[in-house]
Parts: structure tokens; sequence; C-alpha cells
């Protein structure tokens, strides 16, 4: 039983970094929007934001395999 709740428990930290990703992907997109001379200091942050919310599921995904 503890494995499928483990499984299931990474099947819900997936959803977190999902949402993440879109809202900032959303926010760069109405960023260069308004200011397109922006594009590239939203850019670098926008890529930065990316990889800091992956880093939170891999980090689960690492936990899960590891408490497992």
């Amino acid at each position: 039983m503890e494995g499928q709740l483990g499984i299931i428990g990474l099947g819900l930290s997936a959803i977190g970094p999902g949402v993440g990703v879109g809202l900032i992907f959303a926010a760069y997109v109405a960023g260069v929007a308004r200011q397109p001379e922006a594009q590239s200091r939203l850019q670098a942050i926008a890529i930065l934001g990316f990889a800091l919310c992956e880093q939170f599921f891999i980090i689960s995904l690492a936990l899960a395999f590891v408490l497992r």
C-alpha cells in the first residue's frame, strides 16, 4: 500500500510544477506583449523560473524512488 500511495503522491506533486510553468510563461507572454523591447531580459528570467520550477519536480521524483 505504501508504494501505491507514493506513486499517487508523485502524480499529485507533478501538478505544482505544471501550474508554475504555465504561470511563468503566461506572465512572460503578457510582459513581452506590453513591452517588446524587454524581451531579452524577460526571457532570461522566464527560463530561470522554468528551471527552478522543474527542479522541484525532479527532487520529488528522486525522493519517491529513494523512499520507496
